[in-house]
């Protein structure tokens, strides 16, 4: 099939993507792992010793981070529907997470352990329809908040993608009463046209 001029334009802009070719270059698996870095820097997320979920982890970018940041002493939990190659210290679990199931596992690796941060980079697949893509996208974000509201310890934190529309003004208001503090991101390494950003709520509430 031929390719489209918006799909050529995308992939050279791909190619020549400084964060794609760093990634490489320090071997992470996407060029998103730079998003969390900033981020992590920037709100001292990733402390040694503490415990991660990451969801919606594949490729695993985002949980490479963590592991390196909380080293030998710190956990790092993800889940996705797609599998993900193993990385050292990172625990994966694969399945949909609002399934029973696949939650009782998470829910098994958290017994000894309060959680400290939920981190989720959860995309939908892409239809093109942008009030499908939105509610989706909104959605994920959603079901990512419910769980840390259900899970995080007292004075956790979450670091959650979302997409600026329909309902960001309604989520944003949700998190403003679960967490002490809720702040917008914009990392380097999320392009400017797109309409992503991300929310960080810092300190759960009882």
């Amino acid at each position: 099939m031929k390719r489209s001029k918006t799909s050529k334009s995308w992939m050279k802009e791909h190619v020549n993507d400084f964060f794609v070719k760093q990634a490489k270059k320090e071997g992470y698996r996407s060029r998103a792992a730079y998003k969390l870095i900033e981020i992590a820097a920037r709100d001292n997320l990733l402390v040694p010793g503490i415990t991660v979920v990451d969801l919606g982890a594949a490729p695993g970018g985002w949980s490479q981070v963590a592991s390196e940041k909380l080293g030998v002493s710190g956990r790092v939990i993800a889940l996705d529907v797609l599998e993900m190659a193993a990385l050292p210290g990172v625990t994966f679990i694969q399945g949909d997470f609002t399934e029973a199931s696949i939650l009782a596992e998470l829910e098994k690796h958290l017994e000894k352990y309060p959680l400290d941060l939920v981190i989720s980079d959860m995309s939908p697949n892409i239809t093109g329809i942008g009030v499908i893509d939105q509610a989706r996208g909104m959605y994920l974000a959603e079901v990512a908040l419910e769980f840390s509201v259900e899970r995080l310890n007292y004075g956790g934190n979450f670091l959650v993608k979302v997409f600026q529309g329909s309902g960001f003004e309604e989520f944003l208001r949700r998190m403003r009463t679960t967490f002490n503090r809720v702040v917008t991101r914009k990392p380097e390494a999320s392009r400017g046209r797109s309409s992503e950003i991300y929310l960080l709520g810092l300190g759960k509430r009882n």
